[in-house]
């Protein structure tokens, strides 16, 4: 598969295009990545690509590894074992012209001689009760796992599926963008936003800020008030 290294379509002469490309000392051509400066967001140099980068794109993967890895973050849950049979219940027998199903007994209140115990009636368990012996977690072999990472992370270099997800990167010179080593060194949020102006990818953080809302649903009253989408992520 080729590589789509630039977001927008730039003329370049015969010898800025051999400035893309570096020849390895195996033979191989490596793709070239623009440095952009952590002041001014200028062009500062180029370095290789990294190899992840070249990985397959395999998103059958990407999503099983990812599908069965969040199965084990669930907590286990179960209905009580007497829910539904908490009633001195006991069929009529046949013979009275009703269904066998045990009925409530004594008298002198209308819940005497209703159904009792079965799933389909008022105040019974459910069908097959849920247990908390449930296999709830899932094994994921570890080449899987470092195989969907590296897809997850090759995925990144490629407009389509970048923008497929959001994400606003409408302004920014180049995809992956990469910003020189200055930016690890940055402990305020200030300095932070100031760097991804200048590199023009602050409408994402825009976006990604103004989408928050309150959650639909019994989640807001669980400690997960609000959701919003995600913002671009930075790795040094």
């Amino acid at each position: 598969r080729r590589l789509i290294y630039q977001h927008h379509v730039v003329k370049r002469t015969r010898s800025e295009e051999s400035d893309r490309f570096l020849v390895s000392t195996n033979g191989s051509v490596m793709a070239m990545v623009t440095v952009f400066s952590d002041r001014d967001g200028k062009e500062s140099g180029s370095t290789a690509l990294p190899a992840v980068f070249k990985a397959p794109v395999r998103y059958d993967i990407v999503n099983f590894v990812h599908t069965n890895l969040a199965k084990n973050r669930r907590q286990p849950y179960a209905v009580s074992k007497r829910a539904g049979h908490q009633h001195s219940a006991e069929s009529w027998g046949t013979g009275r012209a009703v269904a066998r199903i045990p009925r409530v007994s004594g008298g002198g209140t209308h819940r005497s001689g209703q159904g009792a115990f079965g799933n389909m009636c008022r105040g019974g368990r459910m069908f097959a009760p849920t247990k908390t012996w449930r296999r709830w977690h899932r094994r994921v072999n570890v080449k899987q796992r470092r195989f969907a990472v590296a897809a997850a992370v090759a995925a990144t270099a490629y407009p389509s599926f970048v923008m497929a997800r959001g994400h606003a990167i409408d302004a920014i010179p180049e995809v992956p963008l990469v910003v020189a080593n200055g930016i690890e060194h940055v402990t305020k949020t200030r300095e932070a936003a100031r760097i991804l102006r200048s590199v023009r990818a602050y409408d994402d953080v825009v976006r990604s800020k103004e989408s928050r809302k309150i959650r639909a649903g019994k989640g807001k009253m669980r400690n997960r008030r609000y959701v919003q989408r995600k913002g671009s992520e930075e790795r040094f």
